[in-house]
C-alpha cells in the first residue's frame, strides 16, 4: 500500500517509548496523521521541482545585515502571500547581486505548500520558448498553461529588448492575467526604464498601464551582495 510514512512512524516508535505514551486510539490518529504528512510533503517536493526554481531559497534565510532596501517588515507581511490571494503584481527591481531573484524564489517555494500553482521563469528564456511555440502552432496552449498559473515570476526582465514577435506575446500574457492572477517581476532595470525595453509606444503603455498602477514595489540598491561577502571575507584573512 506504499504507506511509508506509517511505517517510518511506527519504526521509530518501537525505538522509543511513544507508543506506551498513547491510548491505541492516540497511536493510531499518530500513525495516518504520519502518513498524511508523508504523502503532502512529497506531493510538495514534486510541485517545487517541477516549478525549477534558480535557488533552494527560503524567506527564514534571507539576510538583513546588508543595507539595500529590503525591509524585515515588508517581507514578513509579503510572506503572507496576500498579494496573490488579491491578485496584485510585485515588482522588484534594483542593481545585479541584491538578492531580487532570491527573494522571488523564496516567495514562490512559500507559495507552493500553500497550494498556489507557481510558474518560474526567465523573461528571455520564456520568451524564446514562446516564439518556437508560436512557429509550430501550439502557443495558445502555452499562453492558458500561463494564464492558470496562480504566480508567474518572469525573472531578469529587461535582459534583453522586446522584438515584434515577444513584445506581442508580453502583451497577450499580461492581458490573460491582468487582475485574474499574480505575477511577480524582477529587473535590474528601474520601473522608468521598462518602456523603452519593451518598445513600441503603444503596447509599452498598454503593458505598463496593466501591471504598474495595481502592483506592490520593493526598490533594492547598493552593491552586489556576493561581491560584499567576499570583502568581509578578504578582510578578516
Amino acid at each position: 500500500m506504499r504507506l511509508s510514512g506509517m511505517y517510518d512512524a511506527f519504526k521509530t516508535s518501537l525505538e522509543n517509548t511513544l507508543k506506551e505514551q498513547m491510548t491505541q486510539y492516540q497511536f493510531v490518529f499518530h500513525l495516518v496523521s504520519s502518513e498524511w504528512d508523508n504523502r503532502r510533503n512529497r506531493a510538495i517536493e514534486r510541485v517545487i521541482k517541477t516549478v525549477q526554481f534558480r535557488y533552494n531559497a527560503s524567506l527564514e534565510d534571507i539576510d538583513y545585515s546588508f543595507e539595500r532596501g529590503l525591509d524585515r517588515n515588508q517581507v514578513e507581511r509579503l510572506a503572507a502571500l496576500e498579494f496573490v490571494c488579491e491578485r496584485r503584481d510585485l515588482l522588484i527591481t534594483g542593481p545585479t547581486g541584491t538578492g531580487k531573484s532570491y527573494l522571488v524564489t523564496a516567495l514562490g517555494n512559500k507559495a507552493c505548500p500553500d497550494s498556489f500553482r507557481v510558474l518560474h521563469a526567465s523573461t528571455a528564456k520564456l520568451m524564446s520558448q514562446l516564439k518556437v511555440a508560436k512557429i509550430k502552432g501550439n502557443i495558445l496552449n502555452e499562453l492558458k498553461r500561463i494564464e492558470g498559473a496562480d504566480l508567474l515570476i518572469l525573472d531578469d526582465f529587461g535582459m534583453q529588448a522586446f522584438d515584434v514577435l515577444s513584445r506581442g506575446i508580453l502583451m497577450d500574457i499580461i492581458e490573460d492575467r491582468h487582475q485574474k492572477r499574480s505575477t511577480m517581476i524582477t529587473s535590474q532595470l528601474p520601473v522608468k526604464g521598462w518602456h523603452d525595453i519593451i518598445g513600441e509606444k503603444t503596447i509599452a503603455d498598454a503593458v505598463l498601464d496593466r501591471i504598474v498602477h495595481h502592483s506592490l514595489r520593493v526598490e533594492l540598491f547598493g552593491e552586489s551582495i556576493r561581491k560584499k561577502k567576499t570583502k568581509n571575507e578578504n578582510a578578516y584573512e
